[in-house]
């Protein structure tokens, strides 16, 4: 009897079943942090802090050029969802081959201008002269698994859209797995630096993309079975992807851009401080990853109960989440900022690394949980078709009151702290936006659409 990885979210307990969707999507985000963190943690201790500051470095430019496509996936995890609530089977067939016709020329798109633009781009965001030419290297690599990591993600959000967490978490574990060991050959064995670890990465990537399409290819008997035959891009189908999946990939663009800003006024305290920033910002993710996955739930499972018109479970979807990422992001950011030196220590042993870690992780660690609630609320108005709104009010509230912030009180006391501050300040600020834009859509969406 063949399983069924699909979860009815219109139905039935509501609770348990967030949490069965959520769960396997923290496992599989943690493990992407945690292969992101064997990258950082074999670099930076067989190849030296400049290395791990190389890399480290490169995280928020890659967000800033690839996040306009990925959004496109949250549109396609939409869409489906959507379809998929409404038994639409036709939608969802042609949702699904119009979205993994886009992940290939986006791929290949992107790969491109990131592969040719690496060293102009790290030029732009002031990157120190011991760092540029390594973090450069790792760039170039990077951008040329791109194809692969976007028909991963694009394939992944086809799954999670009909409530299938958790095979997703089956191939990521595998090609990090592969992504640790081949980090072990290529930077100790082969002593290859920066390009070893980007080169594991790419290969992991590629694994997992193909164990995606080949889950997509073997669905036989369902609405989301590829079929290679049938690839093209359906012009309905896109411009509903693009409504909802463009605004959040600007949206994403726009908060990148921030924090390459920041990435650029942290650079201006040297490549130690940045070593400090990048082991923090690491273990940070766990929390944010955690979390994250409940942004996730909020998106599909109101996406889903809109398509079945099943108001009170929208709204009890955003008031669940919003619990649970209080709850976990705050109790994890105790544990993390508790065992911080014994933690960051783990990334590099030199005593004022791990003091500029503490730096960022004193003034974060505990006021996270607020961007959880932002990315919750973010996720309902995307779930129930409002991309555009909590764009705008992330330009506003996150990205331009940063921004103001680096240009006004951080030029006035140029300190990392006063830095590190913009980040809950800005959280809290759109949250509130949020929450407000949130409630006035709804009561305009049921009165539109009826009860």
């Amino acid at each position: 009897m063949k399983k069924n990885y699909e979860i009815n979210m219109c139905e039935g307990p509501l609770l348990p079943k967030l949490v069965l969707f959520a769960l396997p999507l923290m496992l599989s985000s943690i493990l992407q942090l945690l292969y992101n963190a064997a990258d950082i943690i074999v670099v930076g201790k067989f190849a030296g802090s400049t290395a791990l500051a190389a890399v480290s470095s490169t995280g928020s430019l890659i967000n800033l050029i690839v996040n306009l496509f990925i959004g496109l996936s949250v549109g396609t995890n939409v869409a489906v969802a959507r379809y998929f609530g409404a038994k639409d089977d036709q939608g969802v067939t042609e949702t699904v081959h119009t979205s993994i016709t886009l992940s290939v020329i986006g791929g290949i798109g992107v790969g491109l201008i990131g592969f040719f633009g690496s060293r102009t781009f790290l030029g732009w965001m002031a990157s120190p002269p011991d760092v540029i030419d390594q973090a450069a290297l790792y760039l170039k690599i990077y951008f040329l698994g791109l194809p692969a990591s976007m028909l991963y993600n694009f394939g992944a959000a086809i799954l999670r859209a009909i409530g299938d967490t958790r095979r997703p978490l089956v191939f990521l574990t595998i090609s990090g797995l592969a992504n640790v060991l081949l980090n072990l050959l290529l930077v100790i064995g082969f002593d290859m630096g920066v390009a070893g670890v980007a080169i594991g990465t790419i290969a992991s990537q590629a694994i997992s993309a193909v164990m995606v399409i080949v889950c997509l290819l073997r669905a036989e008997g369902t609405a989301f079975q590829l079929r290679p035959s049938r690839l093209c891009i359906k012009k309905d189908k896109f411009a509903i992807i693009a409504r909802t999946g463009i605004p959040a990939g600007v949206q994403g663009a726009l908060f990148s851009v921030s924090n390459v800003l920041i990435q650029s006024s942290i650079n201006s305290f040297g490549s130690v401080a940045m070593a400090g920033n990048g082991a923090a910002s690491n273990l940070e993710g766990f929390i944010y990853v955690a979390m994250n996955a409940f942004h996730q739930a909020s998106v599909t499972f109101s996406s889903q109960n809109l398509g079945a018109r099943q108001w009170k479970r929208i709204q009890k979807t955003g008031v669940e989440c919003s619990i649970l990422v209080c709850v976990i992001g705050f109790t994890l950011g105790v544990i993390i900022l508790g065992f911080g030196p014994q933690l960051l220590s783990i990334y590099d042993s030199d005593p004022a690394v791990i003091e500029f870690g503490l730096i960022r992780m004193r003034v974060i660690a505990l006021t996270y949980f607020t961007c959880g609630l932002m990315e919750v609320m973010c996720g309902m108005l995307r779930g129930i078709g409002y991309s555009v709104a909590p764009m705008i009010i992330s330009l506003m509230g996150a990205c331009g009151l940063r921004i103001i912030w680096i240009y006004t009180i951080f030029r006035v006391n140029h300190t990392l702290v006063n830095l590190y501050i913009s980040y809950p300040v800005s959280w809290i600020t759109t949250t509130l936006a949020h929450f407000i834009c949130f409630m006035i859509v709804f009561r305009r969406l049921k009165k539109r659409i009826g009860e």
